[in-house]
Parts: structure tokens; sequence; C-alpha cells
């Protein structure tokens, strides 16, 4: 059990665990905060845990502490594979890990549903796993919930609403099709070694439906196309996307002279039923 395992920082020395920027490690050493990471994850004691990027084990203690049913930890850096080997031979049965590259590995051949996802993520690729996560051939997709560390300025990025300056399309990729929340914010001197900006904990919930009606490839490039040029107007920005933008914007509700971070979800998701019907005119 937990307390029979010693403390992070001697497993760190005993190992020699000194972060590296390749793998884009920054260890969370408390505890206390792992613990409430992992209690922001809900109940745990029915549900399979995917954790990715868990390092010398922190949060890992955390989940199997707080009674997650099995836990799949999958780790790239093969330093810290001993020190989870301890983890799991105190928890036996609980914990399986796997050394490997979490971008190639299908975590599915060892998960049973229900599965959640609880993971300090490395900062180097915790955008590109969200956006996996959030756009799998078939919704709904195999996770119930995502309980993930980001660099702050993402997790605001994530939760932002129409206006603001972090308004964009990860924003609008997650809220069409869950419920997305900051729970934790971290200062940088809560990690070893700390990173240059705060943290922040975000638990999103799957729905099981998209919020609004939309095809999500004509979705996505519509919204690629406004944030890529969200200075521009709308009628300019999507001009390439249908010859009768102007008129498709106004149907959709949506002034052509309009910006992108000033549309919410509806309308874009209005806006990409209007193109689909319009067809390839």
């Amino acid at each position: 059990m937990i307390d029979d395992l010693p403390p992070l920082r001697e497993v760190i020395r005993r190992h020699d665990l000194r972060a590296k920027k390749q793998f884009g490690q920054n260890f969370l050493l408390d505890l206390n905060l792992t613990a409430r990471i992992a209690r922001a994850a809900g109940d745990l004691s029915a549900a399979d845990i995917l954790e990715i990027g868990p390092g010398p084990g922190g949060l890992t203690r955390g989940l199997l502490a707080e009674g997650a049913r099995h836990v799949l930890a999958i780790e790239k850096d093969p330093r810290c594979l001993p020190a989870l080997a301890e983890i799991a031979r105190a928890w036996p049965g609980r914990l399986q890990v796997i050394g490997g590259d979490a971008l190639a590995v299908d975590p599915l051949a060892h998960l049973t549903p229900p599965i959640r996802v609880v993971a300090n993520l490395p900062y180097n690729i915790g955008t590109e796993l969200l956006i996996r996560w959030m756009t799998p051939p078939d919704w709904p997709p195999f996770w119930e919930s995502l309980t993930l560390m980001f660099q702050r300025e993402v997790a605001e990025r994530i939760v932002a609403q129409p206006g603001s300056k972090a308004y964009g399309r990860l924003a609008l990729m997650v809220q069409w099709r869950a419920e997305a929340r900051i729970v934790l914010t971290l200062p940088p001197e809560a990690f070893t070694p700390p990173p240059k900006v705060a943290s922040a904990v975000v638990h999103i919930t799957r729905r099981a439906e998209p919020r609004f009606p939309a095809d999500a490839g004509v979705l996505a490039r519509l919204v690629a196309a406004g944030f890529n040029q969200r200075r521009k107007m709308l009628r300019a920005a999507l001009r390439g996307q249908h010859p009768r933008i102007e008129a498709l914007l106004a149907d959709a509700g949506i002034p052509p002279t309009a910006r992108a971070e000033e549309i919410e979800l509806e309308r874009w998701c209005r806006l990409a039923r209007a193109v689909v019907a319009a067809g390839p005119a």
C-alpha cells in the first residue's frame, strides 16, 4: 500500500530520475496534490484507468490509493520502469505498466470499460493526445472522462467562451462533444523541476451525442479556416469554403462581417449544416 512505499524524492534519487526535457517531464511529488487529481476524476472503483507518462508514479499511487479498479500506465522513459514496478508490487494485480510511446501504443487491448483517462500529460504531447481522444472515427469514444494536466494556457483554451482571446478551435472541438471545466490550478513550484508556466487540471466528461448536429469533418474545416485567419471577417476567412459563403453565413444567423472568435458553437454547427445542405454548388 501507499504507506509501504518510499518517498518520491528518494525514488528519484535512487533511480537517478532527473527530469529530461526530451520527455517533457516535470514531476509532481506532493502526494496530497496527486490524491486531489485522482479524486477529481470521480469514483474510480468501477473503472479502468489509463495513465500516460506516470514518471516516478506519484499520480499512479494516488489513483490506486483512491480505489482504481485497474490502472494501465504507459511510460516512454525506461528509467522510470523499475520505480513503477515497485508500485505494482505494492498493489498486486491492479497496475500494469507498458514501456513505450503513448502515441504508438493501443491501450484498448489492456483495458475493460468503463475507462477513464487520468494523467499529468507530458507537455510536448498533451494537446496532440487530447485532439486524438476528441476526434475518434466514431462517437462516443472509448473513454467516459478525461482528467488531464496541461499548461494553464492550454487549459484556458479548452474551456474558453466566445469573445475571449483564448477562444478558438480547441474550445469548439472539446465543447461540441463534451463538458469541460478546470478543477485545479498548480503553480510552477509544485513541480520538480519547476516549469516556466502554471499548470491546470481539466476534467472533461463525454456527451452521448454532440451538443448540436453537424458533420464533424465540415465543422472542423470551417472552424480551422475561420480561426487560421481570426483577424479577418468571416466572409473573407471562409471564402474558399463555398462559393455562396456569404449567403450561407446569413442563413446560419452569422453576420458576414463577424470574426471567428465572436461566434458561439451553436452557430458554427448551423453553418456546417448549411454548407452540407447547399452542396458543392
